[in-house]
């Protein structure tokens, strides 16, 4: 039995960390040679949101402004989401970061910020829960909420002053970013304008098993319809080039990780017995590895910090 090993030295240096290349200090012929992982140390840090996977876009529609047009005006913010592996509890930060910046909020008398909206898990409901908040107008204001307010110094209204009318701002979740959150494509939260939406309208449009509103102080709350994708990744595959496999599609594919550390651990995945894979008779110089997502392509994987140890045995060793 021989054991080669492929570290942060192997890893092609296209950014992406996830294609190694193992080569051989000669050509090697191999006949009846069967191929195993051994050992895997690696740290989970694969992304879950990136412009490759397609699902770093989401936006919030706003009320800008403290004239009353007829409609509103309404401006949608688009926010790009920098690759990264998230949690819902960092996409809700990276949302008040984005409503500081454009003076979207404003600050209850204890001096506290006040957002127009924010994202939360509902464990209970095994789903993930956004509540929109009503924004003060100088008509139209929830009964329930404090009288004062005061504007930061980017707001968007006039000397700080309140819009005409109350409004709750509007989260769109485009298609790829709805299925991280388990909304349908395109949801659109309520913009209930001077708190006149009811309950009944809202159940009309988004199921009354997955909306709720307080009447008193204008803030409705969504619930995922179906189960939130927060780790589309929740296993990465291993495959190496040559693998003779006619019952696989891909063929190459020798392994499976799934992480049983939070995000950022380390991973030490160490197989309790030997899963040996034929190699395609031939000679060669290299072999080539790559880690795969579900959906079998390429996943970007942020920490290059690897080390992983394969076995080669021929068939009169096993």
């Amino acid at each position: 039995m021989r054991t080669i090993v492929l570290n942060r030295g192997n890893i092609e240096p296209d950014g992406e960390n996830n294609k190694l290349t193992y080569k051989f200090p000669n050509s090697v012929l191999f006949r009846d040679s069967y191929i195993a992982v051994s050992q895997v140390n690696m740290f989970y840090s694969w992304v879950n949101i990136s412009q490759e996977i397609g699902n770093n876009i989401i936006s919030y529609t706003f009320w800008d402004g403290d004239i009353a047009p007829s409609p509103p005006n309404l401006i949608t913010y688009t926010i790009t989401i920098p690759d990264g592996l998230y949690e819902v509890a960092s996409l809700n930060s990276l949302l008040q970061f984005t409503f500081i910046e454009n003076g979207h909020y404003f600050i209850d008398s204890g001096g506290d910020n006040i957002y127009p909206l924010d994202i939360e898990v509902n464990p209970t409901r095994y789903a993930i829960q956004i509540n929109t908040y009503s924004f003060p107008g100088t008509t139209g204001q929830p009964a329930g909420l404090p009288a004062t307010y005061t504007a930061p110094s980017n707001s968007p209204y006039t000397g700080g002053a309140l819009p005409t009318q109350s409004f709750n701002a509007q989260i769109n979740l485009p298609p790829d970013i709805n299925i991280f959150f388990g909304y349908i494509a395109n949801f659109q939260s309520d913009a209930n304008f001077n708190n006149a939406t009811t309950q009944a309208t809202l159940e009309l449009t988004y199921s009354a098993n997955y909306v709720e509103k307080d009447t008193a102080t204008g803030t409705i709350s969504y619930l995922s319809s179906t189960s939130p994708d927060v780790k589309p990744n929740s296993s990465v595959y291993l495959a190496v080039s040559n693998i003779d496999n006619i019952y696989a599609q891909p063929s190459s594919i020798i392994y499976s990780i799934t992480p049983t550390v939070a995000i950022g651990g380390q991973i030490a995945e160490k197989p309790p017995q030997f899963a040996w894979n034929k190699l395609i008779e031939g000679t060669y110089n290299q072999l080539r590895l790559t880690f795969l997502g579900i959906d079998l392509n390429p996943v970007k994987i942020l920490d290059p910090n690897m080390s992983i140890l394969l076995v080669i045995k021929d068939r009169n060793e096993l």
